[in-house]
Protein backbone atom coordinates (compact mmCIF):
# COMPACT_ATOMS: atom_id res chain seq x y z
CA UNK A 1 0.00 0.00 0.00
CA UNK A 2 0.99 3.52 -0.90
CA UNK A 3 0.18 6.79 -0.20
CA UNK A 4 1.65 10.15 -1.56
CA UNK A 5 2.32 13.44 -1.26
CA UNK A 6 4.17 15.79 -3.17
CA UNK A 7 5.86 19.14 -2.51
CA UNK A 8 6.98 21.73 -5.17
CA UNK A 9 10.10 23.77 -3.61
CA UNK A 10 11.00 26.44 -5.93
CA UNK A 11 14.67 27.66 -5.03
CA UNK A 12 14.57 31.49 -6.73
CA UNK A 13 18.63 32.57 -6.40
CA UNK A 14 19.02 30.47 -9.77
CA UNK A 15 15.14 29.80 -10.59
CA UNK A 16 15.79 25.98 -9.78
CA UNK A 17 12.53 23.80 -8.94
CA UNK A 18 13.13 20.81 -6.37
CA UNK A 19 10.07 18.22 -5.97
CA UNK A 20 9.87 16.68 -3.01
CA UNK A 21 7.61 13.69 -2.80
CA UNK A 22 7.27 11.03 0.15
CA UNK A 23 5.08 7.85 0.46
CA UNK A 24 5.15 4.69 2.72
CA UNK A 25 6.08 1.15 1.61
CA UNK A 26 3.71 -1.54 3.94
CA UNK A 27 5.81 -4.62 4.26
CA UNK A 28 4.11 -7.63 5.54
CA UNK A 29 6.65 -9.93 7.25
CA UNK A 30 6.01 -13.70 8.32
CA UNK A 31 9.30 -14.31 9.87
CA UNK A 32 13.00 -13.18 10.15
CA UNK A 33 14.77 -12.37 6.81
CA UNK A 34 15.06 -10.38 4.04
CA UNK A 35 12.24 -9.23 2.25
CA UNK A 36 13.39 -7.32 -0.95
CA UNK A 37 11.38 -4.33 -2.07
CA UNK A 38 13.70 -2.80 -4.94
CA UNK A 39 11.06 -3.49 -7.61
CA UNK A 40 8.49 -0.52 -5.07
CA UNK A 41 10.71 1.57 -4.70
CA UNK A 42 11.62 1.85 -8.35
CA UNK A 43 8.17 1.72 -9.16
CA UNK A 44 7.57 4.55 -7.37
CA UNK A 45 10.66 6.50 -7.88
CA UNK A 46 9.46 6.25 -11.91
CA UNK A 47 5.90 7.25 -10.67
CA UNK A 48 6.81 10.34 -9.29
CA UNK A 49 8.50 11.88 -12.79
CA UNK A 50 11.54 12.77 -10.91
CA UNK A 51 14.68 12.41 -12.96
CA UNK A 52 17.51 13.36 -10.58
CA UNK A 53 17.66 13.57 -6.91
CA UNK A 54 18.28 11.97 -3.54
CA UNK A 55 15.91 9.00 -2.26
CA UNK A 56 16.11 8.37 1.59
CA UNK A 57 14.55 5.00 2.40
CA UNK A 58 13.72 5.09 6.43
CA UNK A 59 12.38 2.16 8.28
CA UNK A 60 10.26 3.50 11.42
CA UNK A 61 11.35 0.47 13.57
CA UNK A 62 13.69 -0.69 16.47
CA UNK A 63 13.42 -4.59 15.50
CA UNK A 64 13.77 -4.21 11.75
CA UNK A 65 16.13 -2.75 9.96
CA UNK A 66 17.74 -1.83 5.38
CA UNK A 67 19.90 -3.24 3.68
CA UNK A 68 21.29 -2.81 0.07
CA UNK A 69 22.98 -6.56 -0.75
CA UNK A 70 23.00 -9.04 -3.60
CA UNK A 71 19.82 -10.09 -5.02
CA UNK A 72 21.27 -12.50 -7.48
CA UNK A 73 22.26 -15.79 -5.10
CA UNK A 74 19.92 -16.46 -2.58
CA UNK A 75 22.60 -18.11 -0.91
CA UNK A 76 24.27 -14.74 -0.04
CA UNK A 77 21.21 -13.68 1.65
CA UNK A 78 20.79 -17.15 3.77
CA UNK A 79 24.44 -16.87 5.02
CA UNK A 80 23.59 -12.84 6.12
CA UNK A 81 20.92 -14.12 7.93
CA UNK A 82 23.29 -17.68 9.64
CA UNK A 83 25.77 -14.57 10.69
CA UNK A 84 23.68 -12.47 12.39
CA UNK A 85 22.17 -15.44 14.19
CA UNK A 86 25.53 -16.65 15.61
CA UNK A 87 26.95 -12.58 16.13
CA UNK A 88 23.84 -11.88 17.98
CA UNK A 89 22.23 -15.43 20.10
CA UNK A 90 18.35 -15.66 20.97
CA UNK A 91 19.88 -16.61 24.64
CA UNK A 92 17.54 -14.44 26.91
CA UNK A 93 20.56 -14.89 29.70
CA UNK A 94 22.07 -12.77 28.12
CA UNK A 95 20.62 -9.82 28.89
CA UNK A 96 18.00 -7.42 30.43
CA UNK A 97 15.39 -7.05 28.26
CA UNK A 98 13.58 -10.04 27.76
CA UNK A 99 9.90 -9.20 28.17
CA UNK A 100 8.67 -9.36 24.79
CA UNK A 101 10.68 -12.75 23.89
CA UNK A 102 13.89 -13.92 23.27
CA UNK A 103 13.88 -12.45 20.02
CA UNK A 104 13.07 -8.97 21.26
CA UNK A 105 16.37 -7.24 22.15
CA UNK A 106 18.46 -9.83 19.61
CA UNK A 107 16.42 -7.97 17.16
CA UNK A 108 17.21 -4.36 18.89
CA UNK A 109 21.40 -5.12 18.69
CA UNK A 110 20.79 -6.60 15.06
CA UNK A 111 19.21 -3.48 13.87
CA UNK A 112 21.93 -1.23 15.44
CA UNK A 113 24.39 -2.83 13.74
CA UNK A 114 22.36 -2.28 10.32
CA UNK A 115 20.92 0.78 8.55
CA UNK A 116 17.39 2.31 9.45
CA UNK A 117 18.13 4.63 7.14
CA UNK A 118 19.60 4.71 3.20
CA UNK A 119 19.99 7.25 0.73
CA UNK A 120 19.93 6.49 -2.88
CA UNK A 121 20.94 8.78 -5.92
CA UNK A 122 18.32 9.00 -8.28
CA UNK A 123 19.67 9.42 -12.23
CA UNK A 124 17.84 9.36 -15.02
CA UNK A 125 14.48 8.70 -13.36
CA UNK A 126 15.64 5.36 -11.82
CA UNK A 127 17.74 4.93 -8.06
CA UNK A 128 21.34 4.44 -8.72
CA UNK A 129 22.06 0.57 -7.63
CA UNK A 130 24.84 -1.84 -9.46
CA UNK A 131 23.46 -4.72 -11.07
CA UNK A 132 23.13 -6.97 -8.45
CA UNK A 133 22.36 -4.48 -5.41
CA UNK A 134 18.40 -4.69 -3.92
CA UNK A 135 17.03 -2.84 -1.22
CA UNK A 136 15.81 -5.09 1.79
CA UNK A 137 13.62 -4.73 4.89
CA UNK A 138 15.13 -7.14 7.22
CA UNK A 139 13.00 -8.22 9.93
CA UNK A 140 14.84 -9.20 12.89
CA UNK A 141 11.57 -10.57 15.00
CA UNK A 142 10.16 -13.87 14.49
CA UNK A 143 6.39 -13.52 14.28
CA UNK A 144 4.38 -11.83 11.53
CA UNK A 145 4.69 -7.37 11.92
CA UNK A 146 3.38 -4.94 9.79
CA UNK A 147 6.35 -3.00 8.78
CA UNK A 148 6.17 0.64 7.67
CA UNK A 149 9.16 2.05 5.39
CA UNK A 150 8.97 5.96 4.29
CA UNK A 151 10.34 7.04 1.09
CA UNK A 152 11.60 10.45 0.28
CA UNK A 153 12.96 12.28 -3.12
CA UNK A 154 14.32 15.21 -3.70
CA UNK A 155 14.81 16.16 -6.91
CA UNK A 156 13.93 17.40 -10.38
Amino acid sequence: MLSVATYIATINKRGITLRQSTTTVEVHTTHQGLFEITSELRAWVRDTGTENGLLTVFCRHTSASLTIQENADPDVLHDIESFFKQLVREDPSLYTHTNEGADDMPAHIRSALTDVSLSIPVVGGQPVLGTWQGVFLYEHRARNHHRQVVLHLMGD
